[in-house]
């Protein structure tokens, strides 16, 4: 796994500033100071930490965050459940149907992390063939020379404010490495529940598949909707996939809406490997996702779908990044989304092509569909091509309902409410016909139920 500059992303600066979350070095070292864990664990988190307490707050006047506003964010209010035991208890416990599998009848592993535990069901069969689907903390007592193989290798902790927060603190994770030539048949669930005010929780998701090896995971982030309160999650996703390997990847965002959600996110494919990677977002009050394909070795491809669906006064920022480092190698993004009442919308898109990345193919493509007036979507697509032997394309779009759709479902018998739903349904078929998940789709379908009630 040797290491590649990532192009796009312009670093923050790291001039000293005051750190205004209440995350000091004591509580720093409370929480990541056991003295069994493995040095390269216990340095990672040490330069972090410099990492975090140097970095600021982003502002609008960096070009990433120009149209995400942090500072009504109240930052002093958050807290950590691991300093703070006695303050989480008598939680909401995860529901039901949020348990049942959302790709197949039955999962081949399930973890299920909140703030007071983190409960790990295990398959036998898989462990037998060397298969790794485990906590962070188990992974850093009985995993370590796998551990430090992916973690920090592809998403750096000096990325930013919150990479850095989440190196730093997180005592929750997910470790999934499968290994040569294995395949994973029944797909893997993990669930990260949040209940609770003013919670600030933090997980680190790896995951490894080598050379030739297949499997499918599912992630959901979610929590119920607490009102007028806050709670802040901070994640980093990082995915390897290795030669010929076939990675399936659905991950949803179900936030309640007091949630400030900000996520750092990177899949690493090398030769004639694949990744499929669905991102479902209709919780948070406010996320920042930097969604990244570093298409690395010849024949690579990656796939990308997305779905978001806002209301109220939600805000939603996508920032995706296609690089193609090497050629023959193919990307293709389609984001779609609705948005009501007086939430909004942002996605930012680069396809960059490296110097002698010959016979790329990349497409990228964001449609928006505005319901109410109050509603805004902003759509930048953007190319960066250094190779002169590419296919490249992109488009965004932003639109409203054509009333003469209303009016023939009208003329039809079709109430109103029903025909808009009807519309909204069909703009977003294109994205469900991308996801091969029937359950995935239907959790989709029922989004879409609820956000347009009125």
């Amino acid at each position: 796994m040797a290491k590649k500059t990532i192009v796009k992303k312009t670093r923050t600066s790291k001039k000293s500033v005051k750190n205004d979350f209440p995350f000091t070095s004591e509580i720093f070292d409370s929480i990541s100071g056991n003295g069994a864990d493995p040095e390269y664990v216990k340095e990672y988190r040490r330069d972090a930490w410099k990492n975090f307490a140097n970095l600021p707050i982003p502002t609008t006047k960096e070009e990433a965050w120009r149209r995400t506003n942090l500072k009504s964010m109240p930052v002093n209010d958050f807290f950590i459940p691991e300093y703070h035991k006695d303050a989480i208890v008598d939680l909401t416990p995860v529901p039901d149907e949020i348990l049942e599998p959302l790709v197949g009848e039955s999962h081949s592993g399930q973890i299920i992390i909140t703030p007071q535990e983190v409960k790990v069901k295990e398959n036998s069969e898989l462990s037998k063939q060397g298969v790794i689907f485990t906590d962070l903390s188990t992974a850093i007592q009985q995993y370590p020379k796998i551990l430090e193989g992916i973690m920090g290798k592809i998403v750096k902790s000096d990325e930013g404010k919150f990479s850095a927060m989440v190196s730093a603190f997180a005592q929750n994770g997910i470790l999934l490495y499968v290994p040569s030539g294995v395949h994973v048949k029944i797909p893997l669930q993990s669930i990260l529940w949040g209940p609770g005010e003013n919670l600030a929780l933090f997980n680190h998701i790896m995951v490894w598949l080598e050379d030739g090896s297949s499997a499918t995971y599912v992630h959901e982030s979610a929590s119920p909707t607490l009102p007028n309160t806050n709670a802040l999650h901070a994640g980093i996703v990082e995915i390897f996939v290795g030669a010929e390997a076939n990675l399936k990847f659905v991950e949803l965002q179900s936030w309640g809406e007091h949630v400030w959600n900000f996520t750092h996110e990177r899949a690493r494919i090398e030769r004639d490997a694949n990744i499929d990677w669905i991102l479902g977002s209709v919780g948070s009050r406010i996320s920042k996702n930097f969604s990244d394909l570093n298409l690395n070795g010849q024949g690579a491809s990656g796939r990308m779908s997305g779905f978001y669906f806002t209301d109220g006064d939600q805000h939603l920022d996508h920032d995706t990044q296609q690089n193609h480092f090497a050629p023959n190698t193919t990307s293709d993004l389609l984001f779609k989304g609705a948005l009501r009442g007086n939430s909004r919308s942002v996605w930012q898109g680069m396809i960059y092509v490296a110097p002698g990345a010959q016979k790329t193919d990349g497409y990228q493509a964001n449609r928006n569909l505005v319901l109410d007036a109050n509603a805004r979507a902003d759509s930048i697509p953007g190319l960066e091509i250094l190779a002169d032997d590419v296919r490249c394309t992109h488009g965004a779009t932003v639109g409203k309902i054509d009333p003469e759709q209303i009016f023939y479902l009208l003329s039809r018998g079709i109430p109103n409410d029903q025909a808009e739903r009807l519309i909204v349904e069909g703009f977003f078929d294109p994205i469900m016909q991308r996801i091969p998940f029937e359950g995935v789709r239907s959790r989709f379908q029922q989004e879409i139920v609820e956000k347009m009630r009125f």
